[in-house]
């Protein structure tokens, strides 16, 4: 016992000597390059030796500010940034006795990208995977070095980490090509309408599950989810283990001052759609959380929908169309959540191919998202027609279905694609007759093969691209309606 207790001495004495002799270190987002979020009190933080003071010094109001390192050699404080602008700035940390100096700063609109693959395909695309325009892109980056992007090196960890792998990029034509797809169009279109500089927080792991990105404290309260080492380490399929990107990947991001988030995620999910809205809601909750923003719900939340894919080892046709649906289902629960539909983004010959190469027209609605529900742009559509319910129609072989957001009709009556109607012998036939009725925001629909319609459904299955959408160029949502009974 005496030794035991000797050698414990030693080595807290070696701790306490390695803490207060630590270096000054920042955090891994906070380094040349960086975007804060304008007119915010944007986090800055890092570690020091226990009881440092800590100043930091920012060139834009020549004001500095102090703070000290707790025990554990941890700091943090805010600063007032100003409006965005293109004027880059420095910041000056110091401890005392070391300075670290953040240059080519850049004020403006920040927001964090996550999800899997196709959020994390980069611009050059991945093998026998392009992404559409991307060689007009490296040729002529839009916004140039404005668009910036810190992408976070793939890893996985047991622990929850405090730092990470990752550098910011800027849109230049040397370094866009890494960037990711989704996400740079998204910040590109936000950059050119609000005249500010756009970084991305870009954290995605290819396969990755939802669970993959949620906590420890709250996967333990799920039944089918083993989280012993042994068990996650046991998994061959490493994508969809979970928690380790969480871990890795999101915690070293943790209370950097962000807009928002954007999400890409649902494929490896197939087949779960009867968990998937509880589990999406609690990872946003938790993700609030860490932004200390499980309250107010102020930072928004989008997603986006998965597109349609032959999903080979599916049991059932529908199984995306289901997944697809519990999506929307979770952008309607979850508090300041929206979600942008694919459905038309895809072509014929990418049906074995699980990374559509239209990127551009998904960042775009993305940033109709953001432009219109927190900047005020609300002369911008973003909202896909939904289906709300299947009407009756009296003496009529027709069935209507009634929609949101179709302030002036939908595109097209001929050649629609992916719309289909069925009896009650429940055997479905595509749609010979349409037409949207503005006063009762009717579609009517009908087919010559169905006498008694009872259901009508569009893009609904794995693979069922569409092609219809409302004049303001927003797909409809894919769904499947029945008359009541």
């Amino acid at each position: 016992m005496r030794l035991f207790g000797r050698m414990t001495m030693v080595v807290a004495l070696l701790l306490t000597t390695a803490t207060l002799s630590a270096q000054l270190r920042l955090a891994s987002p906070i380094t040349d390059g960086m975007v804060l979020l304008q007119s915010s009190e944007a986090k800055l933080w890092g570690e020091a030796a226990s009881g440092a003071t800590i100043s930091v010094t920012t060139s834009w109001d020549n004001l500095t500010h102090t703070t000290k390192a707790d025990k554990s050699g941890r700091w943090e404080l805010s600063v007032a940034t100003p409006e965005g602008g293109y004027t880059p700035y420095t910041i000056l940390f110091s401890d005392g006795k070391e300075q670290i100096a953040v240059g080519d700063v850049l004020i403006g609109e920040i927001w964090l990208a996550s999800g899997q693959s196709n959020m994390e395909m980069p611009l050059r695309g991945f093998f026998n995977s392009p992404v559409e325009g991307a060689n007009r892109v490296f040729a002529c980056p839009a916004g140039g070095d404005h668009v910036r992007m810190f992408n976070v090196k793939l890893t996985q960890s047991h622990n929850e980490e405090r730092y990470c792998e990752g550098a910011w990029l800027r849109a230049t034509p040397a370094e866009v090509k890494e960037m990711s797809a989704t996400a740079y169009f998204f910040a590109a279109h936000l950059s050119r309408a609000l005249d500010v500089p756009v970084g991305i927080l870009n954290a995605a792991y290819g396969g990755a599950k939802v669970e993959s990105w949620t906590p420890r404290d709250v996967l333990e309260g799920y039944d089918d989810v083993n989280l012993s080492r042994e068990a996650i380490d046991a998994m061959t399929t490493h994508y969809y283990r979970p928690m380790v990107m969480y871990n890795a990947m999101l915690c070293p991001l943790r209370g950097y001052t962000i807009r928002g988030f954007i999400w890409y995620q649902g494929c490896s999910n197939v087949g779960e759609d009867g968990r998937f809205v509880e589990r999406m809601t609690n990872m946003v909750d938790a993700w609030r959380e860490d932004w200390n923003d499980d309250k107010d719900c102020r930072l928004p939340f989008y997603t986006v929908e998965i597109a349609p894919y032959r999903y080979k080892s599916s049991e059932q046709y529908e199984s995306a169309a289901l997944l697809r649906e519990a999506q929307h289902e979770a952008a309607r629960t979850i508090p300041n959540s929206a979600i942008v539909v694919t459905n038309d983004l895809v072509e014929p010959f990418e049906k074995d191919n699980i990374h559509p190469m239209r990127k551009e027209p998904v960042g775009e609605r993305l940033a109709w998202l953001a432009l219109h529900r927190d900047y005020g742009f609300e002369h911008v559509a973003c909202y896909s027609p939904e289906a709300e319910e299947a009407v009756a129609l009296p003496n009529s072989n027709e069935i209507g279905v009634r929609l949101s957001h179709v302030p002036n009709g939908l595109n097209r009556w001929r050649d629609i694609e992916g719309l289909e109607v069925a009896g009650s012998e429940g055997i479905f036939y595509p749609v010979t007759f349409a037409y949207f009725e503005w006063d009762s925001r009717l579609l009517r629909v009908r087919s010559e093969y169905v006498h008694d319609p009872q259901v009508v459904r569009y893009g609904w299955g794995d693979f069922k691209p569409g092609n219809l959408k409302s004049c303001e160029g927003l797909p409809v949502t894919p769904f499947e309606v029945r008359l009541s009974r």
